[in-house]
């Protein structure tokens, strides 16, 4: 990977970031969290940017900012940020990019403007992940170890682009891509109980991950509420619930009910449950792709859904969501027992 002294053409003076955004003001300030702020600037060699300004006091440190600035320079995908520049004076670091319009995922989780297109949003996102664990080349795999709603940014197309890489690991490809990791990091309410428990990151620990946004999207709602302090905290012990009680269809985002049809439903629903299996049962994030273009296809389809079954559609007309997720019970194994562990060890 390149070091910031290889990648010395992408530093952008801090006077020039100071000018995009008045100084940094508040009136810029599009966005705040665990590592520093966000603030939207212009300027006529890089255009609209988002300038993030780390916080070594909130944990994002020269690991971090380095790590960005390697991975971002030299690996690019449609359904990843772009990496503008970068500055590193006076005791700021700062990564520069491209400004994406319309935000980040888990601000659209409830809009009723989007529904099923987040159905499109989820595997552009995919694609994104699959780039970084199977195609970034014939030498390395790379783990995002961050995967959220927070991290999917979406363009004023709303296309979907993977944010955040400060906390990624690059391995060989020629190994198993698991890391032993002393301290687990990560967002509580996404990470993988399996990489938590043990300390092993792999690839099924960013599929895990990816799979607790699917559900967001499903139901409409982030992981974690903490205005709640019983079970609907957390999303996944919610669904836990649910699923046993064979009722999940009432945790769904009525709006998205409306607006999905049931072929698209289960696809999408069943592909979710797999992500958040145990270990090894989980899918590769290629077979999401798969999943979530047959899931979009469906959808599409102007003569009703595309299903390998051809009397899928004459069969189940008219059903209901809850119907159709009852389908999903009888056809899954029952995938979630091992989150019992989940509330009590996060």
């Amino acid at each position: 990977m390149s070091s910031t002294e290889e990648v010395n053409y992408l530093q952008i003076p801090l006077q020039e970031l100071s000018d995009a955004t008045n100084a940094f003001s508040e009136q810029n300030l599009i966005a705040r969290g665990g590592f520093g702020k966000v603030y939207k600037g212009v300027s006529v060699n890089h255009g609209n940017m988002a300038i993030k300004m780390l916080d070594p006091l909130l944990g994002q440190g020269d690991h971090e900012f380095k790590t960005e600035i390697a991975l971002l320079s030299v690996y690019k995908h449609e359904n990843m940020v772009s990496l503008l520049g970068f500055c590193d004076e006076d005791g700021k670091k700062i990564l520069v990019y491209k400004h994406e319009s319309n935000g980040s995922l888990d601000k659209h989780l409830k809009s009723t403007d989007l529904t099923w297109i987040l159905v499109q949003i989820c595997l552009d996102a995919a694609r994104g992940l699959q780039y970084l664990h199977n195609d970034v080349g014939s030498e390395h795999r790379i783990l995002h170890r961050d995967i959220k709603s927070s991290n999917i940014l979406l363009d004023e197309n709303w296309k979907a682009k993977i944010a955040d890489f400060g906390l990624s690991r690059v391995s060989p490809a020629n190994t198993q891509s698991t890391f032993l990791i002393s301290n687990v990091c990560g967002t509580i309410g996404y990470i993988d109980p399996d990489y938590y428990n043990t300390g092993l990151l792999t690839q099924k620990s960013d599929v895990y991950s990816f799979g607790v946004v699917l559900f967001e999207v499903l139901c409409g709602r982030p992981t974690r509420v903490r205005a709640f302090r019983d079970e609907r905290q957390f999303l996944t012990n919610l669904i836990k619930i649910h699923w046993r009680r064979k009722t999940l269809d009432e945790i769904i985002y009525p709006d998205l009910q409306k607006q999905i049809n049931g072929a698209s439903l289960v696809t999408f629903s069943s592909i979710a449950y797999q992500c958040l299996m145990s270990g090894n049962e989980r899918p590769t994030m290629k077979k999401v792709v798969e999943q979530l273009q047959k899931a979009l296809d469906n959808q599409l389809a102007p003569s009703g859904p595309m299903l390998d079954d051809g009397d899928f559609a004459a069969r189940h007309q008219g059903k209901s969501a809850g119907y159709f997720l009852k389908l999903i019970y009888s056809s899954l194994p029952s995938c979630f027992e091992h989150l019992n562990k989940i509330s009590a060890d996060l």
